[in-house]
């Protein structure tokens, strides 16, 4: 079980790049667990675990599963805000990504860890809880709509302010969260976040009322994620 995980920042990264970046990282990892099953245990080769953030520029993602309806706004309009459009191979509907949101990309064997979806977003979640908490935030889960919340228990006052979409083949992750700091949250005008019309999206900026450094954020949102996975991260 290796639960040593290569941290890597790749700053203000190009959406496509940055995707392509996952993929070649992913297919590299599936490969391998393809590979090792037709030799001897002895001759297997470890798989590796990553742990990617960066930020954006301005882009709209649309999940696989997700309705591209849930786009308010034509190409036209998009071009004047200067923001790229993708349909992707993650779950999930409609979001936004830019500047002043952690994204992050976890690509992990969850052999090394645990075979369960549920609880893998289940953790995702609680670290970005756990590092809300360090802002006097409390923070928590709405049944059947994966994120992290504000004000979860009230239907009138429920926000978003991390969002996750992943895809995951042979227990192997990619794809993952986006977390709002200091966000501009004009852009979620221009969809219906996630497909859901009733709820609010905000950012760490917005409920604390000032910018925050993103960095120090970064640092506790990796530790926690550390803890919760049990992880042993490198590169840090």
């Amino acid at each position: 079980m290796n639960k040593k995980v290569e941290f890597i920042h790749l700053g203000l990264k190009d959406y496509k790049e940055a995707w392509d970046f996952q993929e070649e990282l992913f297919k590299e990892t599936v490969n391998r667990k393809i590979s090792n099953r037709k030799v001897a245990e002895e001759e297997q080769v470890e798989t590796k675990n990553y742990l990617i953030f960066c930020e954006h520029p301005h882009v709209y993602t649309l999940g696989k599963s997700g309705d591209e309806n849930h786009l308010l706004a034509n190409k036209e309009f998009l071009n004047k805000k200067k923001a790229a459009f993708y349909k992707i191979n993650r779950g999930g509907d409609i979001t936004y990504h830019g500047p002043g949101q952690i994204v992050g990309y976890p690509i992990l064997d969850l052999d090394h860890f645990f075979t369960d979806i549920h609880k893998y977003l289940r953790l995702l979640e609680e670290g970005v809880i756990e590092t809300l908490r360090e802002y006097g935030i409390e923070s928590g889960r709405i049944k059947g709509l994966a994120g992290v919340w504000l004000d979860w228990e009230d239907e009138r006052k429920a926000r978003k302010i991390c969002a996750l979409g992943v895809k995951s083949s042979r227990w192997v992750t990619m794809h993952g969260f986006a977390f709002n700091i200091n966000t501009n949250l004009e852009y979620f005008n221009y969809i219906i976040p996630c497909g859901i019309r009733d709820k609010a999206v905000t950012s760490l900026e917005k409920e604390i009322g000032r910018k925050v450094d993103i960095s120090e954020v970064e640092e506790k949102l990796k530790k926690y994620l550390a803890t919760v996975f049990e992880m042993e991260l490198a590169n840090q």
